[in-house]
């Protein structure tokens, strides 16, 4: 894993009381950070983040707007790159695991003027081109399995927020990840549609693992006490720093 070296002039702005992750078995991680710190300027998005996360965890990320867990989940997913510190994702670089990484952020990242089925028949064959008939089976299957219907007409654009929600969620799920991250997965939706979604979510983490990695879940959200079932270790952020990391087995 690449090293970098924290320049004294930013150094004060990093070393403020951080609190490192207690220590996890290790077996080969899906996550690794060591000491990462992510800088806008001079606004420090993340502070010395050090954490490892084994295969199969399923991981709730708490905390106040402003606390990081947008940022960190996209530097997991490779889509932001840290100022300082590493970083290691299935045991390589995040941009050499994005075909095995799953993010959906608060876009749907759908085309409104698609159907849910056209939608998921495109993005299973930009993900994995197969015949014309085994990605409408695909497409098909990840659509029930999110209960939407894959005979419905209507364009995405005329959803409501919750079926969107759920389209996205299949859309990403169709992929087959190993790790799957979550950004405010729950946002607009009713307590039964996210209670249904955290019942997918269940389902997916039951089954067994891809060649690479057992998969594992990482998910942001302000509502802890919805995201419970899936809160194998619940971990906070605040102002960019790692504040505690519990495992529901300890808590007991």
């Amino acid at each position: 894993m690449p090293q970098h070296t924290i320049d004294d002039r930013i150094a004060p702005l990093l070393y403020s009381g951080s609190v490192a992750s207690p220590s996890t078995k290790k077996i080969i991680p899906a996550v690794q950070l060591d000491r990462v710190s992510l800088l806008y300027d001079r606004f420090v998005a993340l502070r010395e983040v050090s954490l490892t996360l084994p295969a199969g965890a399923s991981v709730v990320l708490l905390g106040e707007n402003g606390a990081g867990k947008s940022t960190l989940l996209r530097v997991i997913a490779g889509l932001a790159s840290p100022s300082f510190g590493s970083i290691s994702v299935l045991g390589d670089a995040p941009r050499n695991r994005r075909r095995h990484i799953a993010f959906m952020g608060h876009a749907s990242q759908l085309y409104d003027e698609l159907s849910a089925m056209e939608n998921l028949t495109f993005f299973a064959g930009l993900h994995n081109p197969a015949a014309a008939s085994v990605l409408h089976t695909r497409a098909e299957q990840a659509l029930r399995e999110v209960a939407l219907d894959p005979a419905n007409p209507r364009r995405v654009g005329e959803y409501s927020q919750g079926m969107k929600q759920r389209t996205a969620l299949a859309r990403v799920l169709l992929t087959e990840p190993s790790l799957l991250l979550l950004d405010e997965p729950f946002s607009n939706l009713d307590v039964a549609s996210a209670q249904s979604m955290i019942v997918r979510l269940q389902q997916w983490l039951a089954q067994p693992g891809t060649e690479v990695s057992p998969r594992t879940l990482i998910l942001t959200t302000h509502q802890a006490e919805l995201a419970r079932p899936l809160a194998r270790t619940t971990i906070t952020l605040g102002a960019g720093k790692l504040i505690s990391e519990i495992h529901a087995e300890a808590a007991r």
